[in-house]
């Protein structure tokens, strides 16, 4: 299986930040299969203001496989999704978590993040996540 990467962790590791995710990344990229969503590379890529630093970090996260997102199908699930959470009573904040996390349930991923938006859709739509120590 793959983990999906979510911008929180990416933008803490670049920052240089210690948390659990970030320290759980570290020890994973030699080891585990990671993954990047392209809405997360664009994400990512448009806050990195020096050139020199977008360049690299543009060509690191590249190196990674890079799933594409969108269409129809996706789109229908992520709202149906949403609108299954508003029910239940949570209020997912931003419409790419519900974009990311609705792609990990369909295609088996597990994500891993440090955004409570996503705890939402573990706890009622099944979305499997890295729980670092």
């Amino acid at each position: 299986m793959t983990v999906v990467v979510d911008t929180t962790i990416w933008i803490d590791y670049l920052r240089g930040d210690s948390t659990a995710g970030t320290r759980w990344l570290e020890e994973a990229l030699d080891r585990q299969r990671l993954g990047i969503l392209d809405l997360i590379l664009c994400e990512v890529l448009q806050g990195i203001r020096d050139e020199s630093a977008y360049e690299q970090t543009r060509k690191a996260l590249l190196a990674y496989e890079v799933y594409e997102t969108g269409g129809i199908d996706l789109a229908l699930a992520a709202a149906q999704n949403y609108r299954t959470l508003r029910k239940r009573g949570f209020t997912v904040r931003k419409t790419i978590d519900c974009i990311i996390a609705t792609f990990c349930i369909l295609n088996n991923h597990i994500l891993l993040h440090n955004d409570h938006d996503f705890e939402a859709f573990e706890k009622v739509l099944g979305l499997q996540v890295v729980r670092p120590s």
